[in-house]
């Protein structure tokens, strides 16, 4: 990464902290902004990558929070994390649901095909989750390349705009092989 400098928009997650903390762990910078930056102000910045926090709002209602659409123009990789890739969909013309239960805890993720962002891990792996709504269609131009349980969605990647999505929390320490896909996200995609 040529600045080494990721940004991470917080949406009010209790993990913006840690997200930021695992980053800088693998001995590249991330700064954190609030939720609704300019697309020119993360520009200025020289971002490399950019990270949308998850959040305990839901896209379905009219008083979530929302970044600056043009973020997704940037040209930078993009990683949504719950709620970061709720936005993602909500905002690229998927689709969002509530859930038919509310998922907290460890699931298993299985990946589907093949995906930078989830390169050299097992094919199934436990992870951390914590959300009520999930994605039920896809943007144009967007894969599945995990799912659980609950969500035929857990994994989602534009491979051609490096925008990806995960609907748990990679972050955590709950998850298996979590730091693995942010290395993933910040050395084989930015």
């Amino acid at each position: 990464m040529k600045s080494q400098k990721v940004a991470v928009l917080d949406f009010g997650s209790q993990y913006t902290q840690v997200i930021a903390r695992r980053i800088r762990a693998c001995n590249v910078y991330s700064k954190i902004f609030p939720c609704n930056v300019s697309a020119e102000t993360l520009r200025e910045e020289g971002i490399q990558g950019l990270i949308l926090s998850g959040g305990p709002a839901s896209v379905l209602k009219e008083t979530s929070p929302m970044p600056d659409k043009e973020i997704f123009d940037l040209g930078v990789p993009t990683l949504g994390i719950c709620y970061g890739v709720q936005l993602i969909a909500h905002m690229l013309g998927g689709e969002v649901a509530r859930s038919d239960r509310r998922e907290y805890g460890h699931g298993t993720l299985r990946t589907v095909g093949e995906s930078r962002l989830l390169a050299s891990l097992p094919s199934e792996i436990r992870v951390w989750n914590s959300h009520g709504d999930r994605l039920v269609r896809l943007p144009e131009g967007f894969k599945a390349v995990a799912a659980t349980e609950n969500s035929e969605f857990a994994g989602i990647e534009h491979s051609e705009r490096a925008i990806f999505g995960l609907q748990f929390h990679p972050e955590v320490s709950h998850t298996e092989c979590g730091i693995e896909i942010l290395r993933n996200f910040l050395f084989k995609v930015c």
